[in-house]
């Protein structure tokens, strides 16, 4: 009896786990061998997704332990805890999220290479998650006095979220893709196909503006006017007006764009624009002409904000641009910043302790934040898929949401002040 119970166990020492050939085993200890290189798992793709980015998960030292092996899964003495370090050590110098966790099936646990956490970073934490949105956010906005969130998104719904509970409050379905999304007072503007819906949260009137051709990608307001960017590459305004049937005025067409507005910022009297067609036009808010066309980007203009005397704009080219007046009015570059991935959008707001943080939404499923002036890595938030838009909201909080239609709520922490000795 123990000579087959001995020729039983020793067959199974030498037997290789199934189960771990498939990055399904859970048993610590296990009784079969987990040393060969695991096959890429049907729950976590290791290998393809690393390479993918330029970063493999080993140098290609011949020192150093590939993945896979036994010194590196097991250590020099067999030591299963080691492939924890690994994989500790391989998320601080490659941080990117697994996107099996984000769907609730990583079955891999601390020993995954990639992160299992929405955010890399101090001094803010996720509040929670509201995913009710099927496809791309496009718009989020806080109107001033109220307690409702309202989010758009090409899914055609505008929700209302009630800021008390988290919970959606009510939907509207308008039947066509919500492409821009903005709040001014009491006003909702939603940007459609050909239109903009004007809506007053306060009287409950609701009124449709007419003139824009194709989607209306982008908006914004200042010196009283509503501007629109279209997908024709005109840009609309519309002012104030004491007519009965309408209280928005189209008061100007802004021509000079060759492809899609896709972005819109007010600052220094001035509206900037961006395009498609890889330029940004400034133009005079009085006059609402164009003064000035620039040209530095080599890709689509995404995104642009106005941060005190400066421009920044982002681009499908890499490049974050910070802009500064030089003489009689002209912008010029005087920074350039490259990220590894095209930049979907931008955005900017103090921390808690006041210092402005830039975030920038790339096309890696993350959003870089620095640190102004000095463009220092803050941290790092995730998302499902790219993040199309942040906005700022009251006591801390802010809101990211991406292309999968999932709206996320983030808070600033408080930095404990050390008491003087």
């Amino acid at each position: 009896m123990d000579t087959k119970f001995a020729r039983r166990t020793e067959r199974i020492g030498r037997t290789t786990c199934s189960y771990r050939r498939a990055g399904k085993c859970n048993r610590n200890p296990c009784r079969f061998l987990h040393i060969e290189t695991p096959s890429p798992p049907a729950a976590c793709g290791y290998g393809n997704t690393a390479y993918s980015y330029g970063k493999k998960p080993h140098s290609s030292s011949e020192n150093t332990p590939k993945y896979g092996s036994k010194k590196a899964l097991l250590g020099d003495n067999g030591d299963r805890g080691d492939a924890t370090r690994v994989a500790k050590a391989f998320k601080k110098s490659s941080p990117r999220i697994c996107k099996y966790w984000i769907n609730n099936n990583c079955v891999h646990g601390e020993q995954c290479l990639y992160l299992h956490s929405w955010f890399r970073g101090d001094g803010f934490s996720t509040v929670t998650k509201l995913q009710e949105h099927k496809k791309v956010i496009t718009g989020i906005a806080l109107p001033v006095g109220s307690d409702k969130l309202y989010s758009g998104s090409t899914d055609g719904t505008v929700r209302i979220w009630d800021c008390h509970t988290g919970q959606c409050a009510k939907v509207i379905n308008l039947g066509a893709e919500v492409t821009s999304l903005i709040s001014e007072g009491s006003w909702i503007f939603v940007g459609l196909q050909n239109a903009v819906k004007a809506w007053n949260i306060q009287t409950m009137l609701e009124f449709t503006l007419d003139g824009p051709k194709g989607r209306v990608r982008a908006m914004t307001v200042g010196n009283n006017t509503l501007f629109a960017g279209a997908e024709d590459g005109v840009i609309f305004a519309w002012r104030g007006s004491s007519k009965a049937d309408s209280p928005f005025e189209l008061v100007a067409s802004l021509t000079g764009h060759t492809k899609a507005v896709v972005c819109l910022a007010v600052g220094c009297k001035m509206l900037y624009s961006g395009s498609m067609d890889q330029s940004i036009k400034v133009w005079d808010m009085d006059t609402l002409q164009c003064t000035m066309t620039l040209n530095d980007h080599t890709d689509a203009v995404t995104s642009l904000i106005c941060w005190d005397q400066y421009l920044l704009s982002s681009s499908s080219d890499r490049t974050i641009k910070v802009w500064a007046c030089i003489e009689a009015g002209s912008l010029e570059v005087i920074y350039t910043h490259t990220e590894e991935n095209g930049v979907v959008s931008l955005f900017g707001m103090p921390d808690a302790e006041g210092k402005p943080i830039l975030f920038s939404s790339c096309r890696d499923n993350s959003v870089h934040m620095y640190e102004l002036p000095s463009f220092s890595e803050r941290g790092r938030l995730f998302a499902k898929k790219d993040v199309a838009l942040i906005e700022l909201g009251p006591g801390g909080l802010f809101f990211t949401g991406d292309e999968s239609g999932l709206l996320m709520v983030w808070k600033w922490l408080e930095v404990p002040k050390v008491a003087s000795s």
